[in-house]
């Protein structure tokens, strides 16, 4: 026992010597792209109730979480933090900020991009890895009213939520800044087919009322700045509108900034790393009849 003790004193005094450090060990986390990410274990927060994203919770309704990382992308735009983070040709184009006022910018999360619990209790960046596996970046997409009114009928053409319609209610928007109801009676009404996974754009509307942006009403011919993913910015699930708007507004843009930062961002900024009771429930923005 002397001897390793000697021996473990002689190797820590040359690593002294030689100004050799012991490597602090980080969490590691394999995403869903297969990219390994390194993940900051000092970030610690604290939920006093589970937030819901486990059993495709988001796909069937408004959740807790979809509440939570909604205002988290909402916030990111209305505070300006979002500023910092435009590409350097958006900045030499002079996009260097978000082109409407507050009451004008609302975000939207696909449901199936929400894919587990937060435990109640003490969480850390894991756990935020684990619901979405993705790297995700945050984008902005310029719609108008009618657009906006647009994508969210045919994000909910799954609804309601079966067995045979789970893959399709992966596209359902969880949201921040507006409310809006999805008639299930009525039947969604297929157009053309929308990529090789069963979605459609919408032939009319009918199912989706927009009820409020803001607090204010909604505009089917206003401009609002939606914050979401680079992957509905692309098309991804239902998301053609998003691709067309994008691409009719030279503003829209996609940002450097990663999407599970962004929501640490708001939970240590905002919340102070505390979620409060105004996430223990859904907050009432979507209702599914």
């Amino acid at each position: 026992m002397k001897m390793l003790q000697k021996t473990l004193s002689v190797i820590l005094a040359l690593c002294l010597c030689c100004g050799l450090t012991v490597p602090a060990f980080a969490a590691t986390f394999t995403d869903a792209h297969g990219n390994v990410i390194e993940l900051d274990d000092a970030l610690e927060a604290y939920t006093g109730a589970v937030l819901s994203g486990a059993e495709d919770a988001a796909r069937k309704g408004e959740t807790n979480l979809g509440d939570l990382w909604t205002d988290a992308l909402r916030w990111f735009a209305v505070s300006g933090t979002i500023n910092e983070y435009f590409e350097e040709d958006d900045v030499t184009a002079g996009n260097t900020s978000i082109a409407v006022d507050a009451d004008h910018i609302v975000a939207l999360w696909n449901g199936g991009n929400l894919r587990a619990d937060v435990a109640e209790g003490k969480f850390g960046a894991e756990q935020l890895a684990e619901v979405l596996p993705y790297p995700n970046k945050v984008a902005v997409v310029y719609m108008t009213g009618a657009q906006l009114l647009e994508a969210l009928e045919a994000a909910s053409q799954g609804l309601p939520y079966t067995e045979d319609t789970a893959a399709l209610c992966a596209s359902f928007m969880q949201v921040s800044g507006l409310k809006y109801t999805v008639d299930t009676a009525r039947e969604f009404d297929k157009g053309e087919a929308y990529g090789d996974k069963g979605w459609f754009r919408a032939a009319s509307l009918g199912r989706v009322t927009i009820e409020e942006v803001n607090g204010q009403p909604f505009d089917a011919e206003a401009i609002y700045a939606v914050i979401t993913s680079n992957a509905n910015f692309n098309g991804m699930d239902s998301s053609y509108v998003f691709t067309a708007a994008a691409e009719a507004n030279e503003k829209s843009t996609i940002t450097t900034a990663v999407v599970r930062d962004v929501v640490w961002l708001y939970i240590a900024g905002e919340l102070n790393n505390q979620i409060s009771e105004a996430y223990a429930a859904p907050q009432g923005r979507i209702a599914v009849k």
